[in-house]
């Protein structure tokens, strides 16, 4: 896969994030093979890192991709999120640790790094995104560093939440030997339409161009 397609794709891969809050609890949606829906879903979104976009590498003069000319790397770990579910909106409140090396620990040295947090809805498509960024210092003689960072996410809590219809159908009480008692609810393509429709992330990771991705891809 080329730099450019990977660039394309990597916000909308649902399957790649690393969830990191989709904990099962009180007021979410469980999907059990052959039972359905289970509990009530909640409206807060799961939280994670898109594949590539945890790390980040910076190099030396030239730029070339060698060993020996690396200057700096990053990696972006700890992620954790608070959610609010206000009468209008969910907010999501994003915190995550930035963890760097030099290989110079000559002086005293601040490093900048992007990062992105993105909003996703039905595991395809980018609702909003944030720019951010976090500053690294590193004292002289010093080879790490870390940081902390934040980010928000909005989502509008009508558009996380199941219409009453579609909601009704998949937490009734069926009785075993009740005609529809070993049907699914989600296998009805319109269940399953409104289910995803419903369904947010909030990704975070480094904003990369298209050379980082595929170094990250790479490696």
């Amino acid at each position: 896969m080329n730099a450019r397609r990977l660039t394309a794709t990597v916000l909308f891969s649902a399957a790649a994030a690393t969830a990191l809050s989709a904990c099962k609890s009180e007021g979410e949606i469980v999907l059990n093979s052959g039972v359905g829906i289970t509990a009530v879903r909640s409206a807060c979104p799961a939280v994670g890192i898109p594949d590539y976009t945890g790390d980040i590498t910076l190099f030396g003069p030239g730029g070339a991709k060698t060993a020996d000319n690396i200057d700096v790397t990053a990696t972006m770990t700890q992620v954790r999120a608070q959610c609010g579910e206000g009468t209008d909106k969910v907010t999501s409140q994003v915190n995550f640790l930035v963890r760097a090396q030099r290989s110079d620990t000559n002086g005293a040295r601040s490093v900048t790094l992007p990062y992105f947090v993105s909003v996703l809805q039905g595991g395809n498509s980018v609702v909003s995104k944030r720019i951010g960024q976090v500053t690294l210092q590193f004292a002289d003689g010093e080879a790490r560093a870390e940081a902390t960072a934040n980010g928000s996410a909005f989502i509008d809590r009508g558009a996380a939440t199941l219409p009453p219809e579609v909601r009704d159908r998949i937490t009734a009480k069926r009785r075993p030997g009740d005609q529809d008692a070993a049907l699914d609810p989600l296998a009805d393509p319109t269940v399953r339409a409104a289910v995803t429709r419903a369904t947010f992330e909030v990704l975070v990771g480094f904003q990369l161009n298209d050379e980082q991705i595929a170094y990250n891809a790479t490696r």
